[in-house]
């Protein structure tokens, strides 16, 4: 089989969306800290909401980008997380899954402690194929090809192999 056909995780992004900055967004950065070896960065909201009491420009979450060795071994944690289950509707048309923790002590090895409180958190995995950097450089940049871009079915049939993850329909 030609070695640029197969797919592997590009990277895991873990966001955590707490909703107000302050004491609380602290906490979920350490957190999401300990449970991914690698320090968060904030993001700050786009717009303006009165309903939730948010201005345009406060930090109101937090997120970590993991590539590689960190990116399978939390990938791992996160997936016994929801039992190895995701639903087919989680996979988009380009291959990448998006999934969701309720509450951050599902995970194996974590406990609850009082002080920090429960979080919940998103994990989006980018499936890729070698040779995805000609979209990315920034010297004579390419668009992949219609042959080389990944399906739906290909990263479902990726995951269920390689992870061992049971898609619902």
């Amino acid at each position: 089989m030609n070695v640029m056909r197969n797919l592997r995780v590009s990277k895991v992004t873990v966001n955590m969306g707490i909703g107000e900055g302050g004491e609380r967004l602290a906490k979920g950065e350490e957190l999401l800290e300990k449970l991914t070896g690698q320090k968060p960065v904030k993001t700050f909201a786009k717009s303006t909401n009165q309903t939730f009491g948010i201005r345009k420009g406060t930090p109101i979450a937090c997120k970590v980008t993991l590539r590689k060795k960190k990116a399978e071994e939390f990938l791992k944690m996160a997936l016994d997380a929801v039992d190895r289950n995701v639903s087919r509707s989680n996979f988009d048309d380009n291959g990448n899954l998006s999934f969701g923790i309720k509450e951050h002590i599902d995970i194996p090895g974590v406990r609850y402690d009082p002080k920090v409180g429960i979080f919940g958190m998103d994990v989006n995995l980018t499936i890729e194929r070698p040779g995805y950097r000609i979209k990315r450089r920034k010297v004579n940049k390419r668009k992949i090809p219609k042959s080389h871009s990944i399906s739906k079915d290909e990263s479902i049939d990726f995951m269920k192999k390689t992870y061992k993850v049971i898609v619902e329909e």
